[in-house]
């Protein structure tokens, strides 16, 4: 990133098409084109991990395993392992602006099972060869999600103690009895790896990088913790003693409780931090560039009691800091590496960031009500990465049309914004405009949308990270504009 570039944030699950959600079909390589005609250089993208319950994906079953729901449904009915009449009679959701994961839980991973149950046994042997290849993960994973739908998808902390404590002789068993349901979990993860490395390949091909998402912690409730238990802090019956979160701040008076397990540092360091090296080595076998979530946490964590119901009464916590980042590098060379290092910051947090070398974030709506804040353009660094928003913010117009006088009024003077230009656009224009070598939109504000397309609303549940963009939704003159912003401020491909 030391030349000056552009990008849109779109998260695959808000592209528009015909099967609930978001996928790597044809509108996916549609999008790609449209990055390609405007000069756009990036993609950024939420984590493409297999959500769990609450539909977020920064809670998933597994660090390592995607999606199932962004397989390509096209390339299965080519390969007349589904029947397009099958999926017709699925209900998948009704609602082309709303993805409805209930509804895709119940049709569209019934659609993968018959897809699988043509293909099986003539794939079994290509199945086996993909789990070796992948084996420090995904037979653990597969086993991990066969025994769940075992026991009616209940929490692993819930199942019989000799499941939960993996006892060797009772796990062979069940891959023996189960190898069937094992096998599906690994054709789901087959065809995903599959047909996002051809995604993939096509963007680079035409200029586009993608920046993936590495979220800091992972879900209680999944493959990673049932695995290697030791690596968290956990209590005797195997429940965290702690939980992560962060403090009261701007986005919530009570704090953020993420309720995710808080890792065992210590043992971690004594393995040479091979687990975070691993996750670091496949997330860049999918992406060009990854952010890393909550960086901060990895000076100083917030760690909650776990019977809190709230995120007050946490403590700042030391982290690993930057010998797990040394650890990576030494390992895997450099590496295109963002830092998530937004919220309460520290001296010390600078001092992490400015040590690892890694680019920053400015979000420029949180710059308005400080005339001496580092997010105002005029204090970014050409090290850094600029944005109105992102998925956990107001979109830019629901700032605008919420922030209360005085910021707007310092915004508006601050960006010369004038109706005939709009409000919206004067914004991005000031992001464009900044010295910060990547500016990156939201795709909600490239299309001026109010806060009903926000895709995020942190400490709540329900209504988050269901937000699509329409087939209609970007235009000929949405490209126009794009590109030439891309051309005045010297970021073109």
């Amino acid at each position: 990133m030391k030349k000056r570039a552009s990008g849109l944030l779109l998260h695959v699950s808000s592209l528009p098409g015909k099967y609930g959600i978001g996928d790597f079909g044809e509108n996916a390589y549609q999008f790609v084109d449209f990055l390609s005609a405007t000069g756009t250089k990036y993609w950024q993208i939420l984590p493409l991990g297999i959500t769990s319950f609450g539909d977020s994906p920064y809670q998933s079953f597994s660090a390592f395993a995607g999606n199932p729901y962004f397989i390509d449904f096209d390339r299965l009915m080519e390969k007349e392992w589904l029947k397009k009449s099958e999926i017709i009679q699925t209900d998948l959701g009704e609602d082309d602006e709303i993805v409805n994961y209930a509804k895709l839980y119940e049709g569209k991973m019934s659609l993968l099972h018959k897809a699988f149950l043509r293909a099986y046994p003539d794939i079994e042997e290509e199945l086996e060869r993909f789990m070796a290849s992948h084996e420090d993960w995904l037979p653990d994973f597969a086993c991990f999600m066969a025994i769940k739908n075992a026991y009616g998808n209940i929490a692993w902390t819930a199942w019989p103690k000799t499941y939960r404590l993996r006892d060797p002789e009772v796990l062979e068993e069940f891959r023996e009895e189960h190898k069937k349901d094992i096998h599906f979990w690994v054709f789901t993860q087959y065809l995903f790896f599959e047909h996002w490395h051809d995604l993939k390949v096509y963007a680079n091909k035409k200029g586009i990088r993608i920046i993936g998402d590495i979220p800091i912690y992972v879900a209680a409730d999944s493959a990673d913790v049932w695995s290697r238990p030791d690596l968290y802090k956990l209590d005797e019956n195997l429940h965290p003693e702690v939980v992560a979160g962060v403090p009261p701040d701007m986005m919530s008076d009570t704090g953020q409780l993420w309720g995710n397990p808080i890792y065992n540092w210590e043992k971690m360091k004594q393995e040479g931090y091979h687990w975070w090296i691993r996750r670091v080595e496949e997330s860049f076998e999918l992406f060009d560039a990854v952010r890393i979530d909550h960086f901060r946490g990895f000076e100083s964590y917030w760690e909650v009691p776990a019977e809190d119901e709230t995120a007050e009464n946490g403590r700042w916590v030391k982290g690993p800091g930057l010998p797990l980042f040394e650890a990576i590098k030494e390992k895997l060379g450099d590496k295109e590496i963002l830092a998530e290092d937004l919220g309460f910051l520290t001296e010390e947090v600078y001092n992490l960031i400015e040590a690892t070398g890694y680019p920053g974030m400015k979000v420029i709506q949180f710059g308005f009500g400080d005339e001496d804040s580092e997010y105002m353009p005029h204090n970014y660094t050409s090290h850094s990465i600029a944005y109105t928003g992102n998925h956990d913010t107001k979109t830019m117009q629901g700032w605008l049309d919420t922030a209360d006088e005085a910021a707007f009024e310092t915004a508006k003077d601050y960006l010369n914004l004038t109706e005939a230009e709009g409000y919206v656009n004067g914004c991005i224009r000031g992001v464009f405009a900044s010295s910060s070598n990547l500016a990156i939109i939201p795709v909600q504000d490239l299309l001026g949308l109010d806060d009903s397309a926000r895709f995020n609303w942190p400490s709540t549940i329900g209504g988050n990270w269901e937000w699509r963009m329409t087939q209609e939704s970007l235009t000929e003159k949405h490209k126009v504009h794009l590109k030439n912003l891309n051309k005045r401020y010297g970021r073109s491909l």
